[in-house]
């Protein structure tokens, strides 16, 4: 058998004794600090001064150079207290608005509003959270409103245009 046949033979057949990486993946370790022939000598690869160059010298992640960081920046979000700090409130109370002017462009005259026919009518439509009735726009027509509150203003002017309002308890 000639050499070339036998070398080709070689590397056709693949097994645990001929593995090995592609070639230029794999770098040997950089070793620093061991002479200036190396190329990474004296001063290792940290620069001349500052810092960095110093032992001990450690570079966060989320380190911005001495300026007041980001997560102190920030507003502190903490107790139920504050207004802005809505995720943590455990007293407030969720109500989903319905505008007077929404009523009386959805409803006859003298019609009896409930809170099944306000979700038929897509007003209110959140499922569980209760219905406020708000008094942004007119009402023209006298209605008789069911819901689970009312704004002071809401009320009035229900009223005024001869209607009637009556609390749901939920």
């Amino acid at each position: 058998m000639s050499p070339a046949k036998a070398k080709e033979e070689a590397e056709e057949r693949i097994g645990l004794h001929n593995l090995k990486p592609s070639p230029g993946s794999r770098r040997p370790r950089k070793r620093v600090g061991r002479g200036e022939g190396s190329g990474t000598g004296k001063t290792s690869g940290r620069g001349q001064k500052g810092a960095g160059s110093r032992s001990g010298s450690k570079r966060r992640a989320r380190f911005e150079g001495g300026q007041m960081p980001i997560h102190m920046r920030m507003r502190k979000l903490r107790g139920p207290h504050m207004k802005k700090s809505m995720p943590f409130e455990m007293f407030r109370t969720h109500t989903q608005p319905v505008n007077i002017s929404d009523l009386d462009a959805r409803f006859e005259s003298g019609a009896e509003v409930t809170i099944e026919l306000l979700k038929a009518k897509g007003l209110g439509t959140r499922k569980e959270i209760p219905i406020k009735i708000l008094a942004n726009g007119e009402l023209s027509k006298p209605l008789t409103v069911h819901a689970h509150a009312f704004s002071a203003s809401a009320r009035e002017r229900i009223e005024a245009a001869g209607g009637t309002c009556h609390t749901v308890e939920s």
